[in-house]
């Protein structure tokens, strides 16, 4: 499998951005690519730096029939590539969703995953915004193989990694906005950087997996996206880095055979005490 993430700063209309897409997936594909995954949002400025609810125009209907997925499905089935790309979803008023759509090499529309961990801090009003999601973690079978999706606050949980692992995806993509502040970056910057790669890094050596993951730069408002997209082996290991500022298409071929191996010199899904876990539906342990 051959992967393909597409980072960049969003400076253009959501037209600007189809195109920009377009000729990094032409690039991804030239280089050997046979699936691209896209940075969260990547059709829009990263509009969650404020409450504006001028900023739900900016959502899309996500159907299988619906003008931009028919376009995504095109890209997919043009490029022979398995597309996932993050957008902003409308249902109906009041009702939004952050949304992944799964497109397989031959154009097919497999699906989407809806976000279901939305978070609220200043410069990320996430929950002004999107619906937590309500599609499960499902795994999608592809032409390349069986892949998670999960997006952005999602990579703080081990549970939605382990799920989908249990599932028999091969990959998990994370696609992603986040970034630092400008009060909080001199004294925490390097330290909030070490937590997102680092709990990611976590999901790949306890699930025996790769992790990709792949966030804009540039600066929106008060946040300044840090880029740095990367993919984890299932030791852990960053295998492909991307630049802190650059646009840019991080290409890398993962050997498949890695984690079998790695599962069989570390079996944890084996040790795994099941019957010890019941209190992990729980909010908290009133007991402890």
């Amino acid at each position: 499998m051959i992967i393909a993430l597409g980072q960049n700063a969003v400076t253009q209309s959501p037209q600007g951005q189809l195109e920009l897409l377009s000729r990094q997936v032409a690039e991804a594909k030239a280089r050997g690519a046979d699936l691209f995954c896209t940075q969260e949002l990547f059709l829009t400025p990263y509009f969650c730096t404020t409450q504006n609810t001028d900023h739900f125009d900016l959502a899309v209907e996500i159907t299988e029939s619906s003008p931009l997925v028919e376009r995504l499905c095109s890209l997919a089935a043009a490029s022979e590539m398995v597309l996932v790309a993050s957008l902003f979803e409308k249902v109906a008023e009041g009702l939004f969703y952050n949304t992944a759509v799964i497109i397989d090499a031959d154009g097919s529309y497999l699906g989407k995953y809806r976000k279901a961990h939305i978070p609220q801090d200043p410069g990320f009003e996430e929950k002004f915004y999107f619906t937590p999601g309500d599609s499960g973690y499902p795994v999608w079978e592809t032409r390349v193989g069986k892949i998670g999706v999960l997006i952005c606050w999602d990579q703080w949980y081990p549970e939605p990694a382990r799920l989908m692992a249990m599932a028999g995806a091969e990959i998990l993509l994370y696609p992603t906005a986040i970034g630092w502040q400008a009060e909080e970056k001199e004294e925490l910057g390097d330290a909030q950087h070490h937590a997102w790669q680092t709990v990611m890094q976590g999901h790949a050596v306890a699930n025996g997996i790769h992790v990709a993951a792949v966030n804009r730069v540039g600066t929106e408002d008060q946040n300044e996206f840090w880029g740095r997209s990367f993919v984890a082996d299932p030791y852990g290991q960053i295998v492909t880095l991307g630049s802190t500022t650059e646009d840019e298409v991080l290409v890398y071929e993962i050997d498949m055979n890695k984690a079998r191996e790695f599962r069989r010199i570390w079996p944890f899904f084996r040790d795994r005490r099941i019957d010890t876990y019941s209190d992990l539906t729980k909010r908290w342990r009133e007991d402890a």
